[in-house]
């Protein structure tokens, strides 16, 4: 079994180093392969890890001194904050030492770091922001999830054909279906972007393309990997947590309106339980940035220990089933065909 390196920035998130420290170090005691470098202000690390217990082999404390902070100008502060607990961290992976990154910090400073830190992998035109969705069938693959609002009818392509990797080998799914966003099944509707990169994605072979998806056919499970340039990624992501939250709470305050409702609510509470864990985002880990030399991944801003577990989890999969080295395989081989 092959050891695992994962870096995480212990700093920036809302819930403050303690929260990040308690789920790596559950994280490492569920996953005798891997190993956790943990960024940031060392005393204050190692006084948090003063009291678990763990394998003290399998978690290395990295000292830095600076933090990046939601107030940020991202490529100012990836730039001039070199010894920032972010930027150690992604270093970590730019030089070897790690497989992967972690960090609920500031996102446009991880999509910055990404790209400048550790890079870009040869052949890829741009690096999407992928997020798992919950579905009523089995969970979608939504990309580019906001690291890039602008792009180009080839850029899409190649998102459609990260996110069929990814399903492939991630979550298993054979000939993943891949649709993009529209505002209409036709193939006439939309606007420039969406009409242009249609055509493309009908000929490529690397892809199963269904064709176009609307807003509100995601949440049925459609497709398997849902294709969107970064601002209506972002948009439709952004509506599935609110909505979410709006939905839980209004349910809960249905069942608890009065004494008849509350004694049904006892009788369902395990079926609706196991239902609703199905939208749990936090156990899904992530959101990795694809196409890098290395593995990054950006989990909400208010994670708790749970979520910090999940990317950890996430991780180990990733790099056990070489899905970067998969997707780098496929954009080479486009570059070939381009230059034939």
């Amino acid at each position: 079994m092959k050891n695992i390196n994962i870096a995480i920035d212990t700093l920036g998130g809302d819930n403050g180093l303690v929260t990040v420290v308690k789920g790596a170090v559950t994280g490492v005691n569920q996953n005798k392969n891997v190993y956790v470098h943990l960024c940031g202000p060392e005393n204050a690390i190692k006084k948090q890890l003063s009291e678990y217990e763990y394998d003290k082999n399998r978690i290395i404390v990295v000292n830095a001194t600076e933090e990046i902070t939601t107030h940020d100008h991202p490529v100012e502060a990836v730039r001039n904050k070199k010894d920032s607990s972010m930027v150690v961290a992604l270093s970590l992976v730019k030089d070897g030492t790690c497989d992967a990154f972690i960090s609920s910090g500031n996102s446009g400073a991880i999509l910055a770091g990404g790209q400048f830190v550790v890079g870009r992998a040869k052949g890829v035109k741009r690096t999407p922001l992928a997020h798992m969705l919950p579905t009523s069938k089995e969970p979608s693959l939504l990309l580019d999830c906001g690291a890039n609002v602008d792009v180009k009818p080839e850029v899409l392509v190649q998102f459609a054909k990260m996110g069929s990797i990814y399903m492939e080998n991630v979550v298993g799914k054979k000939k993943p279906t891949v649709a993009i966003v529209n505002i209409g099944t036709e193939e006439e509707k939309g606007n420039a972007l969406v009409k242009a990169t249609i055509p493309l994605l009908k000929e490529c072979k690397d892809i199963n393309f269904i064709g176009c998806i609307e807003s509100r056919e995601i949440p049925n499970g459609k497709a398997d990997v849902i294709v969107a340039e970064g601002f209506v990624g972002n948009t439709i992501i952004k509506l599935y947590e609110g909505l979410s939250k709006m939905l839980l709470k209004e349910i809960k305050g249905a069942m608890m309106s009065n004494f008849s409702s509350k004694i049904g609510a006892l009788l369902i509470k395990k079926s609706l339980k196991n239902t609703l864990s199905r939208f749990n985002a936090r156990e899904a880990g992530g959101a990795p940035l694809l196409g890098l030399k290395g593995l990054v991944v950006k989990i909400h801003g208010n994670s708790k220990e749970d979520e910090v577990i999940s990317a950890i989890k996430q991780c180990v999969e990733f790099v056990e089933k070489d899905v970067n080295g998969k997707i780098i395989e496929g954009i080479a081989e486009e570059s070939k065909e381009e230059t034939v």
